[in-house]
């Protein structure tokens, strides 16, 4: 089978791809906001709902431990998709954000303190400034930040230089969502532990794109979601060092995280359920292991192949369009281009591109200080997957096109 066969045998196993809008057949390029989602995924959702919907770990009947079953294997599923040592270091939450929130409030809160500094970059996303920020105007650390270059990529020697033995995290991206900077997570983490300081690591946008070994990273935190991944909203993981978790106080209080409540004391769960309070997404956990199972079948080395030449062929007719402008240009990406169309506003831009059919991402994408890096107000994005095709490239550029004539 050739590649073009193998890609649309793909694009049908995603039905949302085979609807219009506005009469023009659908051109998805928003996938670093969300993925779409294959039937395979859909379907597990609806045999949860329709076959086995019960609440988990408590009950005692057929249905409940049937649900308890299928969604402890879906932490199986995550825990060898990441190659995390146990299914203990596997804690299902709502998603990146939450995670980020777990690692700030429960370790940071018990292990960082007044005069102690935490060290995030300019690249990161709202989810791992805004955390940290709280921690620090809560217990008088200090927030430090590793500037990045005109480039896109992060200035290494100057993140060198903030680590000292009042560094107590480094919290930083894996791959920029605005920009598709793939940093180099691997060096940030090992000098960071030649002085003993925790690293917490946004997957976000890495966890559709790349193969994730968290032992060969040697992270201590890595947190990513769902929704991403072409599994549904409101699901994702955090992955935590056992030795850590365990010394954690619970984050949410309620439902599973507790063993035994007396009104004079009471006794938290074990790992992982002391962070999964009340009432956890049973459905989106399950269907997250049927899509991570998904991104094994069409192959992790295929989608990076796959992705790296819609990259390259989308830079390539971006760059015969005298007026663009590209934002960020790292030399190790995942499939994100960020640009402006001269002086015309993104919003504007982007609204016309959607006539067409073309979905794209328009704004400051949640990195705010990453435009004020730029002095721009923010960039039109498009994000590529997998199933995206070199054709419906040709429709983007032909909408671009089109903006230019209607807005100078």
């Amino acid at each position: 089978m050739n590649i073009k066969q193998d890609i649309e045998k793909i694009r049908s196993d995603f039905p949302i791809l085979s609807r219009e809008i506005y009469g023009k057949p659908l051109v998805y390029f928003d996938n670093a906001a969300t993925t779409q989602k294959p039937s395979v995924v859909i379907d597990a959702l609806t045999k949860y709902y329709t076959e086995q919907n019960s609440n988990v770990h408590r009950g005692a009947h057929h249905l409940s431990n049937l649900a308890s079953e299928t969604f402890e294997q879906a932490r199986i599923k995550v825990q060898k998709y990441i190659n995390a040592r146990s299914i203990h270091e596997i804690i299902f939450t709502s998603g990146t954000t939450e995670s980020l929130n777990l690692v700030a409030a429960s370790y940071g809160k018990k292990f960082i303190g007044k005069g102690d500094e935490i060290i995030v970059s300019e690249l990161e996303h709202h989810s791992n400034i805004v955390p940290w920020q709280i921690l620090c105007e809560q217990t008088g650390a200090v927030l430090r930040v590793i500037p990045m270059l005109d480039d896109g990529t992060l200035d290494f020697e100057a993140y060198l230089k903030l680590l000292n033995p009042r560094t107590k995290m480094v919290s930083v991206t894996h791959v920029s969502n605005s920009l598709g900077t793939i940093v180099p997570i691997k060096k940030i983490i090992d000098a960071a532990h030649e002085l003993n300081i925790p690293v917490t690591i946004d997957g976000a946008q890495a966890s559709a794109h790349m193969a994730i070994d968290v032992q060969e990273l040697g992270c201590d935190f890595y947190c990513f979601s769902g929704h991403k991944t072409f599994a549904p909203m409101g699901i994702g993981v955090l992955y935590g060092r056992e030795e850590l978790l365990e010394v954690m106080p619970p984050f949410k209080s309620g439902g599973e995280m507790i063993k035994i409540v007396t009104f004079s004391k009471t006794t938290f769960n074990d790992l992982p359920f002391r962070f999964e309070a009340g009432t956890p997404n049973v459905g989106g956990a399950i269907a997250l292991g049927t899509a991570l199972e998904y991104i094994q079948d069409i192959g992790l080395n295929f989608i990076a192949e796959r992705e790296k030449a819609l990259l390259d062929y989308l830079n390539k007719q971006l760059s015969t369009v005298k007026e663009i402008r590209f934002i960020g240009t790292a030399p190790e990406k995942t499939s994100v281009v960020s640009f402006l169309i001269d002086k015309i506003h993104p919003y504007d831009a982007g609204a016309i591109i959607d006539r067409f059919g073309v979905a794209v991402r328009t704004g400051n994408h949640c990195t705010q200080p990453i435009m004020e890096h730029y002095d721009i107000p923010g960039t039109i994005r498009a994000s590529l997957s997998f199933y995206n095709t070199e054709k419906e490239i040709d429709v983007l550029i032909g909408a671009i096109e089109k903006v230019k004539k209607m807005l100078y």
